[in-house]
């Protein structure tokens, strides 16, 4: 099973040296963006919020049934938002900062971990899989004694995709092992030579994750939990034991549907065994915005490790600008500069945002998958719009 400790139970987090030495050159330099840049002071009919009015707006305009948000100044204060119905059936309004599944920023743990033991000297990013699972990968035009674990964490290795939305959607209390997922990927042929370009994939993940397994001997969750969640204080952020359905705190319930004249469907139960290390962590958004800004500071990784996981290649597929490091998105903001963060989706849940070089911070989360384009440019430009102020 996988050790959990107790959200009450975690301690408070750290701030690190960097943030306190950025913290006094704001206060030296008399920088004038403080946080009523990112909170207005108060919201009034003249001039709404406008993280709010965001918000507001997924959920009338786009249909999404609620929309969640945490904004994070530069000296870590946090503002918390939310929006629409958070109970379809009760009528209840959504929590403030609720838990929800996280998905693909699961994706960020997992890397973080794997650097770490990068650092520790048992793994090395450049030595092929059959290093620490010899034997492994194996299928048409697929060979782990080719595929490196840098080209696992930055989606370079060519391998196939694993998910089938379809199927999990039509059984999602089903467990699923590793390698059962595993197998279903090797049944395809590879999509490119190792290193040849990027592309995005869950299976790169699930193999990281066994990585981590073998090198440590112990389960991915634990690792997750105590090198990760414990250490800089997440209270709300945990890797699901298996077996493990439900959400544990208040949160939104997460709904999808067929199609946009279709009947919400309530997904919020659901195994997460399949998502794995790639997708399976649940937290909010106050705690997502703590891990990047966390991960950025330098709390998690040496100097030479963070590096390496800033160190991107171009990821255009993902959108215009955007590069892809370990485990890490770097994508551009209208007002100029880059932020960090990843991202995710899964039924129920869509989450986004990230953090800026200097300290700001913003997660939004949706309780269902944007259904068009529109609505996927709604969310980032209410990301990006945050940022920018």
């Amino acid at each position: 099973m996988y050790a959990r400790v107790s959200p009450k139970s975690r301690p408070a987090p750290a701030r690190s040296g960097r943030r306190k030495a950025m913290l006094a050159a704001i206060v030296l330099t008399g920088a004038v963006i403080t946080t009523g840049a990112l909170f207005p002071p108060t919201a009034s009919a003249a001039r709404p919020d406008a993280v709010q009015s965001s918000l507001n707006a997924l959920v009338a305009d786009d249909g999404i049934p609620a929309a969640l948000a945490s904004v994070a100044d530069r000296e870590g204060r946090t503002r918390d938002y939310s929006a629409g119905v958070g109970d379809l059936k009760s009528g209840a309004k959504a929590p403030k900062d609720g838990q929800v599944r996280a998905a693909s920023n699961t994706k960020a743990f997992t890397a973080v971990v794997v650097l770490q033991l990068v650092a520790e000297k048992k793994i090395d990013l450049d030595a092929p899989v059959d290093t620490y699972l010899p034997g492994l990968l194996r299928g048409e035009g697929i060979d782990g004694r080719h595929i490196t674990i840098r080209q696992l964490l930055q989606h370079t290795s060519g391998l196939p995709e694993y998910v089938d939305k379809g199927a999990i959607l039509k059984d999602p209390r089903r467990y699923y092992e590793p390698r059962e997922l595993l197998d279903s990927a090797l049944a395809q042929k590879a999509h490119f030579s190792p290193g040849a370009k990027w592309e995005y994939n869950n299976t790169n993940y699930l193999v990281a994750g066994l990585i981590i397994q073998k090198v440590t001997g112990r389960p991915l969750g634990e690792e997750v939990n105590r090198r990760i969640i414990d250490r800089i204080g997440l209270r709300h952020t945990y890797f699901p034991t298996p077996g493990d359905m439900a959400i544990d705190e208040p949160h939104p319930k997460g709904y999808d549907r067929e199609a946009a004249d279709s009947p919400w469907r309530d997904v919020t139960e659901l195994d997460p065994s399949w998502g794995w290390a790639a997708g399976a962590v649940i937290s909010t958004n106050s705690d997502l915005n703590r891990f990047y800004t966390a991960l950025l500071d330098g709390d998690l990784l040496p100097p030479a490790q963070l590096a390496q996981m800033r160190t991107t290649v171009p990821a255009e597929e993902a959108g215009p600008g955007n590069r892809y490091g370990l485990g890490l998105f770097s994508r551009p903001l209208p007002c100029g500069g880059i932020y960090w963060g990843h991202g995710g989706t899964i039924p129920g849940y869509a989450t986004l945002g990230g953090v800026t070089e200097n300290g700001r911070a913003v997660n939004v989360a949706l309780t269902a998958l944007p259904s068009d384009s529109a609505t996927e440019q709604h969310l980032q430009a209410a990301v990006e719009s945050t940022l920018c102020r």
